[in-house]
């Protein structure tokens, strides 16, 4: 086994996939508010033969973001990061929805952007709904992207915008790609890069209650639909993560990719058509 370190920050469906996927000859840390998740997450892994330190993680919460941040660098030379963590409008409120999915994600990419290695790479996993969000004045989406991250709820786009769990998380998610956007300069600074994936439907246990919730037929509709004409799997979204973290995608950097199954295309081509009617 390498020195290298490769953090993992939540760990659900896609998470858990993304540590299987990535965890071979490295040490992997993991991060997660739920405990008993956590802790079922590390022994399933340990048992498959990966080395793996586990850490509860509040990502609301800049110092606990800090202290996962640390405890990864101590261990080695933090070569790898995936922050998967996140809750959706079947879960939460608005309010909670911008503490995890917007805060969240910006304190994981401040607080690893001072530890990630020189050669390292992080993906940030927002969401497909982030491009459905309709386009925000460039004032705004600058404010998005740079507004220091324990002002970014005071923000006046955010109050007006984020006025129900849907909205929010879709705010998040766009929030999610201007800061990556933002904040990939200083990553390659320290010669590592950083891009975020936007995941489309995907059989996650967050996807199965957002299936059952409100939006339900919304999201069969666009399965349905749909380039690819399925759901999407963690590994799926893992095989995606471990390209953005590999060599392979050396040049890549401050950018998105949507593994959403072409649900966005379609709507897109939709758009376009009844534009032009």
């Amino acid at each position: 086994m390498d020195s290298s370190v490769t953090v993992v920050v939540g760990v659900g469906g896609m998470g858990l996939a993304i540590a299987r996927r990535l965890g071979a000859g490295t040490t992997l840390v993991l991060g997660d508010h739920d405990e008993a998740r956590l802790g079922r997450a590390a022994a399933e892994l340990r048992g498959e033969g990966h080395q793996v330190v586990a850490q509860t993680v509040d990502v609301a919460d800049r110092a606990s973001v800090a202290a996962l941040a640390a405890t990864a660098a101590d261990l080695g030379a933090v070569s790898r990061l995936a922050h998967t963590a996140g809750v959706s409008p079947a879960q939460a409120p608005a309010d909670r929805i911008l503490r995890v999915d917007l805060v969240g994600a910006a304190f994981a990419i401040e607080e690893f952007g001072e530890v990630i290695a020189p050669g390292g790479a992080g993906v940030v996993i927002a969401s497909m709904a982030g491009h459905r969000l309709s386009a925000l004045p460039p004032e705004q989406e600058l404010e998005l992207a740079v507004t220091p991250v324990e002002h970014l709820l005071d923000l006046p786009c955010v109050r007006e915008v984020a006025r129900s769990p849907r909205t929010a998380y879709w705010l998040a998610k766009r929030g999610n790609h201007l800061r990556v956007q933002a904040a990939a300069p200083r990553w390659g600074e320290r010669g590592a890069r950083l891009n975020s994936i936007s995941p489309g439907v995907v059989a996650t246990p967050m996807g199965h209650q957002e299936f059952s919730g409100p939006g339900g037929d919304r999201m069969r509709e666009a399965v349905a639909t749909s380039a690819a004409g399925r759901v999407g799997t963690p590994a799926d979204v893992a095989a995606a993560a471990a390209f953005l973290l590999g060599p392979e995608a050396g040049f890549i950097t401050g950018t998105d990719l949507l593994v959403d199954g072409g649900v966005t295309a379609v709507r897109a081509q939709e758009a376009r058509t009844a534009g032009a009617r």
